[in-house]
């Protein structure tokens, strides 16, 4: 299972960072789809949680985001996630938004829907490819549904958009995690 979680985590962060590289220099300060987030926040977001995860796993301090240099910060993060997850146990514990658990299960079932969300995010507020890994989409939507309740907590997600009929998977993650496409 750990490779599995490994490999996914290692595509999902490649197509986030795919989005980072080509993001327009003049489009680091354009809104997101989060409320009140810019392209900028969006990948302080997901750089910080990576930092946060490279610190869990190798016993270090997480590093600080550069907002200055949104690219840079973010391979500099990008870097030390795949690193410290590609040789590190695990089974470890770390902290994570619902309290300590094994990395494997922080990193596989919510950092990497975390990344996969945050993808659209910041593909929405740079004018960049939309599009998302559907296999991952629908990994991720599934393993959701059950936790609605829970992840409709303050500082998660927001409410659900209503989903028109006929619309596609993607749509359907995007709104029930209260996106509007």
């Amino acid at each position: 299972m750990s490779q599995e979680v490994i490999d996914r985590l290692t595509h999902l962060v490649g197509q986030f960072d795919a989005r980072v590289q080509a993001a327009p220099a003049d489009s680091w300060s354009n809104p997101a789809p989060c409320e009140g987030w810019t392209a900028t926040d969006v990948v302080a977001h997901v750089a910080g949680s990576a930092n946060r995860m490279t610190a869990g796993l190798t016993g270090g301090e997480p590093a600080e985001f550069d907002a200055s240099n949104p690219t840079a910060s973010w391979a500099a993060a990008r870097d030390g996630l795949l690193a410290a997850a590609g040789s590190a146990d695990l089974t470890t514990t770390v902290s994570g938004p619902f309290g300590p658990m094994p990395a494997e299960q922080v990193i596989g079932r919510l950092m990497c829907t975390d990344v996969l969300v945050h993808t659209w995010d910041l593909a929405r507020a740079v004018g960049g490819d939309e599009q998302l890994d559907a296999d991952a989409v629908a990994a991720a939507y599934s393993g959701l549904k059950p936790m609605d309740a829970m992840i409709r907590q303050p500082g998660v997600f927001g409410p659900k958009v209503d989903t028109p009929a006929g619309a596609d998977v993607q749509t359907e993650f995007l709104n029930f995690l209260g996106r509007t496409v």
